[in-house]
């Protein structure tokens, strides 16, 4: 349960640069641009996955990598290259950002899935390897998920990962010159151990058939 007495909080660390490791994906934080041609091997002739981001599409490997130079080698946003274990080649990206230690909140966003990579065991561990860090290695306690309240697909996700709506922040950016109404989602330390729980239950093997299907969602697999 979450505690209203904070009286002996104290900061939490940074998420630092360890790779995070599970059955089926790797996790690593993004320190230079060794995967950045397999990234833009993964995301090319996808033109559909920079609709809701404030950047891309990019017409040439060149220009994915200028972009990629300048944004995902940094502190915060910190971002992490997703590594299927089945290609061990990076196929998507999410990043730690806005990171408030002193408050024990963070944000994933920068979320870049390729199709390949979607709707997968691979991309649900991702989520759980970095909500693990967030809530079980570092102590934080908040994390958020934003997106433009048109993406529908994100809001879904949100909701299967099992964040809580918190509300609408009308015209609250400009996003390649359109407005953006921003839906706020949030787990919070209270919340994280049911939230756990569920994705231990749906990334146990036996959650799944002979064919790789789940036989229960993560929701259901939710406490």
């Amino acid at each position: 349960m979450t505690s209203h007495d904070l009286s002996h909080w104290e900061p939490r660390e940074l998420p630092g640069h360890r790779t995070m490791i599970g059955n089926h994906v790797r996790v690593e934080p993004i320190r230079d641009a060794r995967r950045f041609a397999e990234l833009h091997a993964a995301f090319e002739g996808h033109d559909r996955l920079w609709d809701y981001l404030a950047y891309g599409p990019f017409e040439t490997a060149e220009d994915f990598g200028r972009f990629a130079n300048t944004t995902y080698v940094g502190a915060d946003p910190m971002f992490h290259a997703i590594v299927p274990t089945l290609s061990n080649r990076a196929e998507g990206v999410a990043a730690l950002m806005r990171l408030d230690p002193a408050n024990g909140v963070v944000e994933i966003g920068h979320i870049c899935l390729s199709p390949g990579l979607q709707q997968t065991r691979a991309a649900t561990e991702a989520f759980f390897l970095l909500f693990e860090r967030v809530f079980d290695e570092l102590g934080y306690r908040r994390l958020e998920w934003k997106c433009n309240d048109r993406n529908a697909p994100s809001k879904r996700a949100a909701e299967r990962l099992g964040f809580h709506h918190e509300g609408l922040f009308r015209q609250h950016m400009v996003s390649k010159g359109r407005n953006r109404d921003t839906a706020w989602f949030s787990i919070i330390d209270g919340d994280w151990p049911k939230v756990r729980a569920g994705f231990e239950a749906w990334l146990d093997p036996d959650n799944f058939d002979r064919n790789g299907r789940q036989r229960r969602s993560l929701a259901q697999c939710r406490p």
